[in-house]
């Protein structure tokens, strides 16, 4: 499947689930990286204001765990089973973009490098997510 394929096929099952209510789209993807938006809007926000760490997590997990279905096609299932974020600047509005970088691909397990920034390119969280790869039956 080409990248344009592969990148269509991200968005669409995004459809009806929560990373359409979060306004996740996914931007682009090749076999080692993926990257998805998401607006920083009031309903991603904690009581404060500012950007929500869960919403940052689901954002990553959105990546992570795409990442791994794109490759694996109709191949294998992919469960998250680990994900960790640390949080290190906060944002109100705007747009925020994450970018998976995977870092490693084994038959089992997939492990991928989330980065979130904001739209001048501040790091706003540091992500890690570990998928368990299911072969289907």
């Amino acid at each position: 499947m080409n990248k344009t394929s592969l990148l269509e096929k991200a968005n669409a099952i995004s459809k009806g689930n929560m990373l359409e209510t979060l306004g996740i789209v996914f931007t682009a993807i090749d076999e080692k990286s993926i990257e998805a938006t998401m607006p920083v809007i009031p309903k991603v926000h904690q009581p404060f204001g500012l950007l929500h760490g869960g919403a940052t997590a689901a954002l990553a997990e959105s990546i992570g765990s795409s990442g791994s279905a794109m490759l694996l096609g109709d191949e294998a299932d992919v469960v998250g089973i680990e994900i960790s974020a640390s949080h290190l600047k906060s944002v109100r509005s705007g747009l925020v973009t994450g970018r998976g970088e995977l870092l490693h691909k084994g038959r089992k397990i997939h492990v991928w490098d989330i980065k979130v920034t904001d739209e001048t390119g501040r790091l706003i969280s540091a992500c890690r997510m570990t998928n368990m790869i299911l072969p289907r039956s």
